[in-house]
């Protein structure tokens, strides 16, 4: 079978690689409909030491079982599914949690140890606790919407969970990539009054308007810090959600959140340390996120895709064949596309 692999910054491939298959009684086979590149990707698409082995690519699917192991229980072969970014029992003290990300029995697609989803096929662990069957056909109009219940949406969400994004409360949310759109969608579907977008891209931004962003805010530094005050009668927001990960960006967050706010990380972090810890410090502010546990998420955000109340399958602005994958890279790179979604 044929899937993407990446052997180094900016050099992405299509291999030919043996077959998927079961391995695990609690493993399934999927063969994959959707998937699509993300803007964690991009990271080692710049920086990625070189490999004559690769990494295969991609966390992100929807796909048609195949087939199952002896011990998977809650689908069947033909069933459509959509596959979050991380695999997870659904059985562990996390999983029961709602912290799928952190389930003691599970990891992260396209990472070495399982393969990526960007692929004609691919084996999931812990198939029962991981996918989610959906109730639609493999051609339904609202895949592109469905699939970012496998990562942004889901991530967008969970920065404005972490945010406490509320009803009458102001947001702002750093970044303006499909993670950062998806977090507009959020923060509006949770109640808040005034959203802020920092972003400075004509297309995105025309994009998170229309998701509900009433203010935008397209300078950056002090300058963003001041502006944001200016729209907010110099208190800062109640909520901040952070969907860059870099240091720029994080101190941004923390210098935009008003004393007593939020700051939902929901960006890769770049460095190995948290800037802006004294501001934090010294105005309450309670900085939380981390790697979405979608999964928790899919149940409770599935019914307004479903019925048309929110539309996060309009982040895709390109739709790629596989062989056209390693393009797709460059233009989301080059800031040609927002979010490229991959048709195997």
């Amino acid at each position: 079978m044929r899937a993407t692999v990446m052997f180094g910054a900016g050099d992405v491939r299509i291999e030919n690689v043996p077959d998927a298959r079961l391995i695990e009684p609690t493993d399934a086979l999927v063969a994959v409909t959707r998937a699509c590149i993300c803007g964690s990707d991009l990271w080692p698409y710049r920086t990625l030491g070189r490999s004559d082995i690769g990494r295969r690519m991609g966390h992100e699917a929807i796909g048609v079982v195949e087939a199952v192991g002896a011990d998977v229980r809650t689908m069947k072969v033909g069933d459509v599914v959509v596959m979050p970014f991380a695999y997870s029992d659904g059985t562990c003290v996390f999983c029961h949690e709602g912290l799928h990300t952190s389930c003691i029995h599970g990891g992260f697609f396209g990472t070495g140890d399982v393969d990526g989803a960007q692929a004609e096929a691919l084996r999931v662990p812990q198939a029962d606790g991981t996918l989610f069957v959906l109730p639609v056909g493999e051609d339904d109009a609202l895949m592109p919407s469905l699939l970012t219940l496998s990562d942004v949406m889901g991530t967008g969400h969970h920065a404005a969970v972490a945010a406490g994004v509320g009803p009458g409360k102001t947001a702002a949310v750093v970044g303006d990539g499909a993670v950062g759109l998806c977090g507009v969608i959020a923060a509006r579907r949770l109640g808040a009054e005034q959203i802020i977008l920092l972003g400075r891209h004509a297309d995105r931004i025309a994009l998170a308007r229309e998701f509900g962003a009433t203010d935008v805010v397209s300078e950056r530094g002090d300058e963003a810090v001041e502006r944001v005050r200016e729209l907010t009668d110099g208190f800062g927001v109640h909520s901040v959600l952070e969907c860059v990960g870099l240091e720029q960006s994080m101190l941004t967050a923390l210098s935009i959140a008003r004393p007593g706010g939020a700051v939902g990380r929901v960006g890769v972090p770049q460095d190995a340390t948290m800037p802006g810890s004294q501001p934090a410090f010294y105005n309450n502010v309670t900085v939380s996120g981390g790697p979405a546990p979608v999964r928790a998420y899919i149940e409770e955000l599935l019914p307004d895709v479903l019925e048309g109340r929110i539309e996060p399958g309009r982040v895709f602005d390109r739709v790629a064949r596989l062989d056209e994958v390693p393009d797709g890279y460059r233009a989301m790179n080059e800031r040609e596309a927002i979010k490229v979604m991959i048709e195997p």
